[in-house]
């Protein structure tokens, strides 16, 4: 009997690639990078100029040639004519010719003629820099040689023009704002981000500031959902507590319509109870292609459409409605970010304990930490679905399985590092 119900489920990677299938990589828009971190590019990004645009100084110093320090010690300095001073900022038309140098500032053009910068500390003016600051000296005495190209940045030397600097379909990290800024890019095309839109449904949840009384909980599903959602860059839409009735449960999905939602997110209402009303008016007023789903905890998971917008129903348990958000929102989320065949941070570790299972494929709450160079795992206690602060203990989720039961101690598995 036990493997007739189980094999009337749908296996998570059938529920996966049926999930998947109807997702799709969103509009591109453009946007300013002042606010574009964390956006996903829709093109991928060439170098309109060379960086360093021109050949300039890494070091405060002297512009010099270095033939002209050849053998330069400590014992034996070599004294220079200073015929210039450039700052940063400044185009330099000076040229150095022989027993000449520039003091030139770090980042300003290199004079013509000069093939190495030697950095103050090396010179005479080290000790008396801010003397130097007030009386343009007339000459310095250098203590050791340089190479040519020693503390210059070569123009193009990072980045040469037409070159690839940004994939298509990568995320924006701060050092990527500041490459476009310095490429002199003031807007990218990026993927828009995805509105989910989320309902919590029950009678029994009460918001924040409302006192508990018998029977009554706190959503905590929505407060959940909603920073993964924000987490993965997505736009959460909250559309607040809705009553276990089929008007109510319209009422709200209406809502989501009107708000031009990308995906329907709701928690609860899609399991087999009296007042589970959610999947029958998604079912009424577009489809549901499965409701059921091999795995622990999460089995009542819910997918279809409402009104052509796809519509994902959680289970109600905190810990199943986060591992439900894992294993299916988040790659839809990504799939309409732009993000493709984004990998899971997965090592294999072995059990310290023995573990049970159901024969479902199981994703239990552990603590999954390197001991004498191997990756060890231990549960972080009860693994009830309701019990969220195993969840909030844990650092990874094992991923145990369809078919396997149990695993004795020093077992080898997959640990989904969350």
């Amino acid at each position: 009997m036990e493997g007739s119900i189980l094999s009337e489920l749908l296996s998570v990677e059938e529920a996966q690639q049926k999930l998947l299938s109807v997702f799709s990589q969103l509009e591109s828009e453009n946007l300013s990078i002042q606010h574009a971190q964390g956006w996903v590019l829709a093109e991928a990004i060439r170098s309109p100029i060379d960086l360093p645009s021109f050949t300039n100084s890494a070091m405060d110093g002297f512009a010099v040639i270095a033939a002209d320090l050849s053998g330069a010690s400590l014992d034996n300095p070599s004294t220079l004519e200073i015929i210039a001073d450039i700052p940063a900022g400044s185009l330099s038309e000076v040229r150095i010719s022989q027993r000449e140098a520039a003091r030139i500032m770090t980042g300003a053009f290199l004079p013509s003629g000069a093939d190495a910068v030697i950095p103050i500390e090396d010179t005479n003016h080290y000790r008396d820099s801010q003397a130097i600051k007030l009386h343009f000296p007339n000459r310095v005495i250098a203590y050791r040689s340089v190479n040519p190209g020693e503390n210059i940045r070569l123009k193009g030397q990072d980045v040469e023009i037409g070159q690839a600097v940004l994939d298509a379909n990568s995320r924006l990290r701060p050092q990527d704002i500041g490459l476009l800024a310095m490429l002199g890019l003031e807007q990218v095309l990026v993927v828009r981000k995805p509105k989910v839109a989320l309902l919590s449904t029950g009678d029994e949840l009460i918001p924040l500031g409302t006192p508990l009384k018998p029977g009554l909980i706190h959503d905590s599903n929505a407060y959940m959902l909603s920073a993964l959602i924000s987490q993965d860059e997505g736009e959460p839409i909250n559309l607040g507590i809705t009553k276990d009735t089929e008007t109510a449960i319209f009422d709200t999905l209406e809502k989501a319509v009107k708000e031009r939602a990308d995906l329907i997110l709701s928690s609860a209402g899609v399991s087999v109870g009296a007042f589970d009303f959610v999947r029958t008016v998604v079912e009424r007023n577009g489809s549901v292609d499965f409701w059921r789903v091999n795995m622990r905890p999460g089995k009542p998971l819910a997918f279809g459409n409402y009104r052509g917008i796809p519509f994902i129903g959680l289970p109600g348990n905190p810990v199943s409605a986060f591992v439900g958000y894992l294993v299916f929102v988040r790659p839809a989320i990504q799939k309409m970010s732009g993000l493709h065949d984004q990998e899971k941070p997965i090592v294999r570790a072995k059990l310290i304990d023995s573990i049970e299972s159901d024969g479902r494929e199981s994703y239990l709450r552990a603590v999954v930490y390197c001991e004498d160079g191997c990756w060890k795992a231990r549960l972080t206690g009860h693994q009830g679905s309701g019990n969220l602060l195993s969840l909030v203990q844990a650092n990874a989720l094992l991923i145990i399985p369809s078919g396997v039961k149990s695993l004795p101690f020093d077992s080898e598995v997959n640990a989904w590092m969350v």
